[in-house]
């Protein structure tokens, strides 16, 4: 082993016992974070100075960099195929810019790695910033820049200032409120899909209490137009890329969320399977095939081998919209993705096998989940029994009907144009 390998083996083992020391002790973590801020600022500072503000550029960012989807894919293919932006430029942001290459075959568009000096140069440079997720702490928008910040759904599970107890492993509940409240100053805009998750978004981020209550655009979230605009076509083509288009089988979307309190330095959140995948197959695999989707920010990666044929690792695919339109069945357990799904009118299933420590100890929920468009199941025997029922017996029962009148009433096809007329009223 070279000296090089040799340094960098030795930094990757110093950077990990450093982060699990930061999880035990408190101070450590806090005074870590604010001296790795301080130098983010300063650099930041330095990299947008004298860089003048450019009204017609748009920089793009999708859950921090990971994914090209959500509210900022469906603003963007709007926007770059309206004559009324032909003059604009379009920057996505990417961790891995090359995968998507293929976006600068578009008009007036430009693909940059997510991190970095042009990364920052280009901040500093956009009039307009479109993210999902919350943008790095250290970087601030000038007076004549706006930030719209789009969220990636509708929430169940309570977030930032809303939450009562937490047992996140990397944050403390004031940390996370920190977090949401410097996210918060930052905002011009705020996209939400209901009054419901208006109520929400203004209690977590505590946009009252700063004078941001009316940056809320409730004209409902643009990435769900898609649900109701797309074709058959485009589900033949989904299922061909996924390599399901041969199978008579129902396809079952199977989504968890995250778990706050599952962590491994260095690589960050990971989410340990409860379901017995052995038993589903055995049950289930005359009739289903699983398409098996962690949450983004899962790190830990899964292995399905064995599995081969029956369970399909969607959890790198890029738009779960199009994993929507191919699925017959949606199972879930607290992630938002039931909210957008419900509009497609199909069965959904939530297998919430640790539903009381999920409820009072880790997070805890907005409304009462028997109100949920689905059955509500605790262990794998009833999960499979509810799977076997959908097949023949789902109906779009008044519960099923009386949600989506709740949450997704502005979801019509439609929201992307409202939403973009929105935020750029002025333009000509």
């Amino acid at each position: 082993m070279n000296l090089k390998k040799k340094t960098r083996k030795v930094l990757k083992r110093i950077k990990k016992s450093a982060f699990r020391f930061a999880k035990k002790h408190h101070t450590f973590r806090l005074f870590l974070r604010r001296l790795l801020h301080v130098k983010r600022i300063i650099t930041y500072k330095l990299r947008s100075m004298g860089v003048k503000t450019d009204e017609k550029t748009i920089l793009f960012s999708s859950f921090d960099g990971r994914k090209f989807s959500c509210s900022p894919k469906a603003i963007y293919q709007y926007m770059v195929n309206s004559d009324e932006f032909k003059n604009y430029n379009f920057v996505w942001a990417f961790r891995n810019p090359k995968k998507y290459k293929f976006l600068k075959n578009n008009n007036n568009t430009t693909v940059i790695k997510s991190r970095g000096k042009k990364f920052e140069k280009t901040l500093a440079k956009a009039g307009f910033w479109i993210y999902n997720y919350r943008i790095l702490d250290h970087i601030y928008p000038k007076k004549d820049q706006v930030y719209v910040q789009c969220w990636h759904g509708t929430p169940l599970k309570k977030l930032g200032y809303d939450l009562e107890y937490t047992k996140n492993a990397t944050n403390t509940q004031k940390e996370i409120c920190r977090k949401y409240r410097i996210d918060a100053k930052k905002f011009t805009h705020m996209i939400s899909p209901s009054s419901f998750a208006s109520e929400k978004f203004i209690s977590a981020w505590n946009l009252k209490a700063i004078g941001k209550e009316d940056c809320v655009v409730e004209e409902g979230y643009p990435r769900n137009d898609f649900l109701f605009n797309y074709t058959q076509d485009d589900v033949e083509k989904i299922k061909k890329k996924l390599k399901i288009d041969d199978t008579e089988k129902k396809v079952i979307l199977y989504a968890p969320t995250w778990r706050d309190n599952q962590h491994v330095a260095t690589v960050g959140f990971t989410y340990k399977t409860e379901v017995d995948f052995d038993k589903l197959r055995e049950k289930l695999g005359d009739d289903y095939i699983i398409l098996f989707r962690a949450h983004y920010l899962v790190s830990n990666s899964f292995d399905f081998d064995k599995y081969e044929g029956f369970i399909y690792n969607v959890s790198n695919y890029d738009d779960i919209n199009e994993l929507y339109i191919a699925s017959d069945l949606l199972v879930t357990d607290y992630s938002s993705v039931f909210f957008d799904f419900a509009n497609l009118k199909k069965p959904i299933i939530f297998y919430m096998y640790d539903y009381e420590f999920y409820k009072d100890e880790l997070r805890g929920f907005y409304f009462d989940i028997d109100t949920l468009p689905g059955e509500i199941v605790k262990t794998d025997n009833d999960l499979i029994e509810e799977i076997f029922k959908s097949k023949t017996s789902f109906k779009i029962d008044e519960r099923y009907q009386i949600f989506c009148d709740k949450y997704n009433y502005l979801d019509d096809g439609n929201a992307t144009k409202r939403v973009v007329h929105k935020i750029f009223k002025d333009i000509k």
